[in-house]
């Protein structure tokens, strides 16, 4: 029978080896745990700032995070450490943008402009203009800022240090990105600007906590041009434009509803002064929005002031308004396109929004008689560019030519007011007398309509036109005003010389002009016939008007001082002449007789 053994009776080598076996099991269980220790990543720590200088303009997506996660990582810690990127700058820097027609600097700070200098237009001292108002825009805003309905994050954001795809210098055609991320807020500011225009293009993307923030893109605080203008007049005629649900409307800066948000469709909006406009143009009208900015800000201390009193000190504040907008997209990021420059009708009529049928020439405003104003100046401009441009380049001799040839034109009227001053003369007896027949009758008496109704009928069947003599007044007043309205308004004389005059948009220095205005109403009155005006009327007219056009031309510009005087030169020297040929004898001859009457009479009297 065989024999079984007792394991609990087996001894030595049956349990060394199991002792054996349980050990390099501990050991290997060991050795892997040292060895997943030693091969797993260390724990992750947050990603430290990125500074402007190292970023590199080659390697965009340096600004979208920290560094790769390697491939063994959960996929709970890549969604982790990608929600939570944080990338800002540590110091400020700036880049500057420029092509023929501008030059703007940015400033990381906020992704903002501090410096919009257009280069084909100079300030008072003959500097490149700049368009940014220094004062307005630390109090109210830089160019290109952005607006939230949350205002912490408007302003965290134009705080904040962005960092920009380059620095320093770049030339257009180019694009520059600034990018900003910290905690749960990142944003994103995409300009690319044209090469030979002065528009360019935004896209402005922010978003909070993965959710996307309604940003608008603005431009805050006026121009830099408006201090130029003494007695605040450029804030004062600055408007709020906008061309919506297919009209366009401007709105003077004291009608301006600051911080009110207009729902589009918008085709443009803005804000202009009499030469500038920053005007955004958004890619998607339909769901385009607008808010127009109002503040007002004192410029006493820092307003350019000429004429009389120019060196004296401000004695009062200077309280002007300072108008802005912001516009942006209602369902999405902001693109918008945006043009800032001068108001020129040539540059206006060139820039188109989405819709290609509108243009910006709606912009370009020429005051109460802007129907009036635009047609002249349009005609004013043909002749700068066809006949004076080539050989002088200067707009007085534009002005000149324009005004000789309206007094061509009005060279017809004129004859005919003559023959009906002629006519009136000669029926002047006949009006004397029945005058004379009612002179017993008090001014309010019925009987004085009875008086008129006679003179009516005796002019009627003489041929007499009662209005004849006002036709060149009813032509010449509206083109003098519509002028008087449109010279200020167009950036094309701004700063325009001719000979002695530095500005065409300014008053003479000499003020050689407003004398010369004087003397020549004098004579404009002097030699213009005025049949049937009573004497003392005519001398009171005499006085009275080269008084006032001496007075409207001293301190205003001496453009339409220029348009005026030469006027009444060609219209008296067109009198002389008519004065000199048969119908202007007879005229002199019926005075003549009608002055010896009174004469006659009144020493009858004596």
């Amino acid at each position: 029978m065989a024999e079984f053994s007792n394991p609990n009776q087996q001894g030595g080598k049956d349990g060394q080896s199991l002792m054996t076996m349980m050990v390099v099991v501990v050991a290997i269980v060991l050795g892997l745990q040292f060895y997943h220790a030693k091969m797993a990543p260390p724990p992750s720590s947050s990603t430290p700032p990125i500074t402007a200088a190292s970023q590199a303009p080659s390697a965009p997506t340096a600004a979208t995070g920290s560094a790769s996660l390697t491939a063994g990582q959960p996929a709970v810690a890549q969604s982790v450490a990608s929600a939570v990127p944080s990338v800002q700058a540590s110091s400020e820097s700036t880049t500057v943008v420029e092509n023929d027609l501008y030059r703007i600097t940015f400033s990381n700070r906020g992704a903002q402009v501090t410096s919009w200098v257009l280069k084909k237009y100079k300030n008072l001292d003959g500097q490149p203009l700049d368009l940014v108002h220094p004062q307005a825009a630390k109090l109210f805003g830089y160019p290109l800022s952005l607006y939230t309905s949350d205002a912490s994050i408007a302003t965290n954001l134009n705080q904040a240090l962005f960092v920009p795809s380059a620095t320093g210098m770049l030339a257009a055609p180019a694009r520059l990105i600034f990018k900003f991320s910290s905690g749960d807020l990142q944003a994103t500011k995409t300009f690319t600007f044209d090469a030979m225009t002065y528009v360019l293009h935004a896209d402005v993307a922010v978003t909070r906590a993965g959710a996307p923030v309604q940003a608008f893109i603005g431009w805050p605080s006026g121009f830099g041009d408006q201090d130029e203008v003494p007695n605040g007049l450029a804030y004062s005629n600055a408007q709020f434009d906008d061309y919506r649900n297919g009209g366009f409307d401007h709105t003077d800066a004291k009608k301006v509803s600051s911080g009110t948000t207009l729902a589009g469709p918008f085709d443009f909006a803005g804000v202009a002064d009499p030469f500038f406009a920053a005007v955004f143009l958004p890619d998607t009208p339909s769901t385009a929005a607008a808010t127009p900015l109002s503040n007002t800000l004192d410029v006493s201390k820092t307003i350019k002031r000429v004429g009389f009193g120019a060196d004296s000190p401000p004695t009062k504040p200077l309280n002007v308004p300072i108008l802005g907008a912001a516009v942006g997209n209602t369902a999405g990021p902001t693109e918008t396109r945006i043009f800032v420059g001068p108001k020129a009708i040539e540059v206006l009529k060139s820039v188109h929004a989405a819709d290609s049928r509108v243009s910006l020439e709606p912009v370009l405003e020429f005051g109460f008689w802007g129907p009036i104003g635009k047609y002249l100046f349009l005609a004013l401009h043909a002749i700068h560019a066809s006949i004076t441009s080539a050989w002088s380049g200067s707009w007085g001799w534009a002005i000149i030519i324009l005004t000789v040839l309206i007094n061509l034109l009005m060279l017809p009227f004129r004859v005919k007011t003559m023959q009906s001053a002629l006519k009136m003369q000669r029926i002047q007896p006949q009006m004397d007398a029945i005058k004379e027949k009612y002179k017993k009758y008090k001014v309010t008496d019925p009987k004085r309509n009875e008086m008129n109704a006679e003179i009516m009928q005796l002019q009627k069947d003489h041929g007499v036109n009662m209005f004849g003599g006002c036709i060149p007044t009813l032509i010449t007043m509206p083109l003098l005003f519509a002028f008087f309205t449109m010279l200020p308004r167009v950036v094309e004389l701004r700063q325009a010389h001719w000979l002695w005059l530095p500005n065409l948009q300014a008053p003479d220095p000499w003020h050689i002009l407003p004398i010369l205005m004087v003397v020549s109403q004098f004579l404009v009155q002097f030699y213009t016939p005025s049949p049937g005006v009573d004497p003392q009327q005519q001398k009171m007219m005499a006085f009275m008007m080269p008084a006032f056009s001496g007075y409207m031309t001293w301190n205003y510009a001496s453009g339409l001082a220029l348009y005026w005087s030469i006027g009444n030169l060609i219209g008296i020297a067109q009198q002389a002449v008519m004065n000199r040929t048969s119908l202007g004898r007879e005229m002199r001859e019926i005075a003549a007789k009608r002055a010896r009457r009174k004469a006659t009479t009144i020493q009858g009297r004596k």
